[in-house]
């Protein structure tokens, strides 16, 4: 017995020593565990927080849409951005605010709502889409360069074929027929073969005098499925 209760003791002065030299790390290092993983639960909260929050305000913004009326559209969106401008709810908000304001005769209100998403969106769709609504509406105005400098940089591949459309629309509006031609190609060229949008490029390509069946020849076949 006397035996066993000196090996305890020589077990119980070892944890001392131990806990003597790193009890005060194990403690910080348990603290910073612990905090971070507060930290993460209240980062959770809080985004789950501002979606909820952020969703209603979107929901404003689309009521008001459906109704057509532009100054509530202004300021739900406004109000969305203010509050929730980090959020999807609120680029979507932007987008929808753009096509209705556009739609009712407020192009300079509906261009300042797809440059925010352009400017600002994290989703790079999202950004895409707003460069290229906001092209159209520049296009429209006549702005032809400020239209050209939306769609020169900052668009994912898969909406390239979309912007050499747009670009070979603004070099045809412009007489540039070369140039237009080169986009238009470009544009064909990228678009999936059974699309309604390839069809329409091909009647812009027809119209400047590109023999669209010399296209399909020199374009690779596609690979069958299997």
């Amino acid at each position: 017995m006397a035996h066993f209760d000196l090996e305890e003791q020589e077990k119980l002065d070892e944890l001392k020593h131990f806990w003597k030299q790193y009890g005060n790390l194990i403690t910080w290092v348990l603290i910073a565990v612990l905090g971070a993983y507060a930290a993460f639960n209240g980062w959770q909260y809080w985004q789950r927080k501002q979606g909820l929050e952020a969703s209603v305000l979107y929901d404003e913004v689309e009521r008001a849409a459906g109704t057509g009326d532009t100054a509530r559209v202004e300021q739900a969106f406004k109000d969305i951005q203010d509050k929730f401008g980090r959020t999807a709810y609120a680029q979507q908000a932007g987008l929808l605010a753009g096509k209705v304001l556009a739609e009712k005769g407020k192009p300079d209100a509906a261009k300042a709502a797809l440059q925010w998403v352009a400017d600002n969106a994290g989703d790079e769709g999202y950004q895409a889409l707003a460069k290229l609504r906001l092209a159209g509406l520049l296009v429209e105005s006549k702005g032809y360069d400020d239209a050209l400098k939306q769609l020169s940089s900052g668009l994912p591949g898969k909406f390239e074929p979309l912007a050499a459309d747009r670009r070979g629309d603004i070099y045809n509006l412009q007489g540039k027929k070369d140039q237009a031609k080169a986009e238009y190609t470009k544009a064909w060229q990228g678009l999936a073969a059974d699309t309604d949008y390839r069809a329409l490029v091909e009647v812009k390509l027809t119209a400047l005098g590109v023999d669209v069946a010399t296209l399909k020849a020199q374009q690779p076949a596609e690979a069958p499925k299997s």
